[in-house]
């Protein structure tokens, strides 16, 4: 493979005429620009995304930087996505005649470039090889049909990160494999209120982005699950990739089909996954389980917590009513076996009618994900007393594999 840079000219490195990698930058903002930046210059990411990619592999990267076509109002830069397309399908056509091949050809679209590489693939028949959507543009599209919009048919291998779902980007999958990053919105870390200003529209947009080029830089991998709901992911009922891809569990970054071992993909695979609030962003996922010894006549609710040397982070076990099991997923930075200790906190509902009981007795189990029929869970070797509102630690020794 080799380099192409597209900035406000075209520059071509020499590439072999036998593989290329081609990656779309949108510098798109959806139409508002960044007061750190003039209109005309390259956003920032573009020079650190094109870096990470030329690390993993070598490769030639064309960058497409398309400020003037893509900024401005949002509607005049979606009006500008075919144009854009078709100028690069010309060019991609005159690689083929080279002897460039179809399959070798990876298109990364940001934004509204994600729907530029899907007509680019569109042109093409879909037998390019693959294309990565980073946070794929939503106004104007969640309602367009496949034709106008990325679609699984675009390419050989079509993927998706989403992470503003519910603001900028699509909330609808439109890849063979489609990431929902913390449920494909509100990513940890980014701003809240409207006081950050900028930063605040653009945050969660941009994740995309930053947490793509932290998976090319870093091993640490990032997996998603595929499960019908965010919500069924974090109630544990998406442990393993068994349905749909035959246990091999999708990773962001540069694998051949996100490292699925299957020779035809299903389409529009929700996959979710959990990530820390900066980089490396990977996080491992874990089930934890509470088995109560008895049931009760209330909701219970157990905080969770793992400490590692250098962490600490937290998720909560809901047990409904009459119920004897709960569980929950928990992220957390460093590997399971790399987890000194579990703090465990029994957090009473009482209410002004009705106090709870001062403690509740059971038991802890916990388990790494995929959790398949060659992993079971572990469980603390006696029942725990929680008392109300009191932390409890315990030591949980994990053997790393």
């Amino acid at each position: 493979m080799s380099a192409v840079l597209f900035e406000q000219h075209l520059t071509i490195s020499p590439f072999e005429a036998s593989r290329l990698s081609l990656a779309m930058l949108t510098c798109s903002s959806q139409g508002k620009l960044s007061t750190n930046r003039a209109l005309g210059t390259k956003p920032s990411w573009v020079e650190g995304l094109v870096q990470a990619i030329l690390q993993t592999r070598q490769v030639n990267v064309i960058a497409v930087d398309w400020v003037y076509g893509s900024t401005g109002a949002y509607p005049s830069a979606v009006e500008n996505v075919t144009q854009l397309a078709l100028s690069i399908s010309q060019f991609i056509s005159k690689l083929l005649a080279l002897g460039v091949s179809g399959t070798s050809i990876h298109i990364i679209g940001v934004s509204l470039g994600a729907h530029v590489g899907g007509l680019v693939g569109h042109f093409h028949g879909g037998q390019l090889g693959r294309i990565t959507a980073l946070d794929p543009a939503g106004p104007k599209y969640t309602r367009a049909s496949p034709e106008e919009r990325l679609d699984p048919g675009d390419a050989l291998f079509v993927e998706a990160i989403h992470t503003d779902a519910d603001n900028f980007g699509i909330q609808i999958p439109v890849g063979h494999i489609d990431y929902f990053v913390n449920g494909g919105k509100d990513q940890p870390g980014c701003p809240r209120f409207l006081s950050a200003g900028y930063n605040y529209l653009i945050c969660d947009h941009m994740r995309a982005v930053h947490l793509y080029i932290s998976a090319l830089k870093h091993s640490c991998p990032i997996v998603g699950f595929p499960c019908a709901s965010h919500q069924e992911f974090l109630n544990g009922h998406c442990l393993d990739c068994v349905e749909p891809f035959l246990s091999s569990c999708p990773r962001i970054g540069l694998l051949e089909q996100a490292g699925v071992h299957m020779s035809k993909l299903p389409k529009e695979v929700k996959v979710y996954l959990m990530t820390s609030s900066s980089a490396p962003f990977c996080v491992y996922h874990s089930l934890v389980e509470f088995h109560l010894q008895k049931t009760r006549n209330r909701v219970t609710s157990i905080e969770v917590t793992f400490f590692s040397n250098s962490t600490k982070d937290t998720a909560k076990i809901i047990i409904p009513t009459h119920e004897e099991m709960g569980k929950r997923l928990l992220g957390h930075q460093v590997p399971l076996c790399q987890i000194n200790s579990v703090a465990l906190k029994f957090i009473p509902k009482n209410r002004f009618w009705s106090k709870d009981e001062s403690s509740i007795v059971g038991k802890f189990c916990v388990a790494p994900l995929p959790l398949n029929s060659s992993r079971t869970m572990s469980c603390l070797p006696w029942n725990l007393t929680l008392p109300s509102k009191t932390d409890v630690s315990y030591d949980l020794p994990t053997a790393c594999v």
